[in-house]
């Protein structure tokens, strides 16, 4: 079987893996040594508040609170399409007092959809978990005269429409890049800094069509903005009856792919300091707490543990290369 990887992306996908054995190799003495977290420990969220990545950042600070009594801090550090947020936590010391919560396709796809960052997503940066998201929602304007992907595919042709992406390189960014492309629309992608405003412009009329989280979509349900299909495998169970865009007809593999929200930390942080984090991200899925949440947002699955991510990320990483490099998408 052809190898469909490109050679940037398998190369940097080795990078990754170094990356992580160097995680493994971290000097045992820490284990044994001082105590984590002695201080302040910082959460960097490259959006702003209000969508489920700051939601997912602030509940896990508060479980660091509860479980480890450590001080937390979450700096939303907006701009540069997450890359400015980014590169703070992928220069900070590996100690694990800076961390990351940032959508995955900023810290996955973006490794082909730039040809220059100023960093390596592979080298820099290694997982602790992938918070779900669950399906996503695309949402259409209440002056938009559609119910279903079907209808709204008719009715973009030759329209002059504009689809909401709340970062560049986003799900809705390449579904907006797909459907051009496979199904002859011109929609324009319109970037937003989070979901927040981008969905009362949906609702203004001002965009067409947008794509985000379940909870950041029923902000402005009750102004009339329809949803029309969720992506994913599965339908949302706070919107059972609304079909995922595979049961209405896309067979495309990028509509079928599940992203999530990404915790991290700069490489080389002491294992032991990242088995301490995964263990609170675990412990604190099972709480009331965290299940509220889940339940706000649609979401049906927890975080998992160290080992099952990395796996998971092994997995993702090519399968997110992939759509990207087949889009061919470039986002400078």
């Amino acid at each position: 079987m052809k190898d469909t990887l490109p050679t940037a992306g398998r190369r940097q996908f080795v990078g990754g893996s170094l990356a992580l054995a160097a995680a493994l190799t971290a000097p045992a003495a820490f284990a044994q040594g001082a105590k984590f977290p002695s201080r302040q420990i910082r959460i960097i969220v490259p959006f702003p508040p209000g969508g489920l990545t700051d939601a997912y950042a602030r509940l896990f600070g508060e479980q660091l609170t509860q479980q480890l009594g450590a001080s937390v801090l979450v700096e939303n550090r907006t701009g540069g399409g997450a890359v400015i947020g980014i590169d703070a936590v992928a220069k900070a010391p590996p100690d694990g007092y800076t961390l990351l919560v940032t959508t995955t396709g900023t810290v996955m796809q973006n490794r082909v959809l730039y040809t220059k960052l100023p960093y390596n997503l592979d080298k820099d940066l290694v997982p602790i978990t992938v918070f779900p998201s669950g399906p996503l929602v695309v949402g259409v304007a209440p002056n938009v005269p559609v119910r279903n992907l079907k209808e709204f595919l008719a009715w973009a042709k030759g329209r002059d429409a504009s689809m909401g992406s709340y970062a560049p390189g986003s799900y809705p960014h390449m579904l907006a890049d797909l459907l051009n492309r496979n199904y002859g629309t011109k929609l324009q992608t319109i970037q937003y800094r989070g979901e927040a405003p981008m969905w009362v412009d949906v609702a203004s009329g001002q965009l067409q069509v947008a794509v985000g989280s379940v909870q950041a979509f029923n902000t402005v349900s009750t102004r009339g903005v329809k949803p029309i299909g969720v992506t994913g495998t599965y339908r949302t169970p706070r919107l059972p009856d609304v079909p995922t865009l595979i049961e209405q007809g896309m067979n495309d593999p990028l509509v079928a792919l599940e992203g999530g929200l990404a915790l991290m930390a700069p490489a080389g942080t002491p294992e032991a300091i990242l088995q301490t984090l995964s263990a609170v991200v675990v412990k604190g899925a099972a709480t009331e707490q965290a299940a509220k949440l889940r339940e706000n947002f649609g979401i049906p699955t927890k975080p998992k543990g160290l080992a099952e991510t990395r796996a998971d990320w092994d997995r993702s990483v090519p399968a997110w290369i992939k759509a990207a490099v087949d889009l061919g998408v470039k986002l400078d």
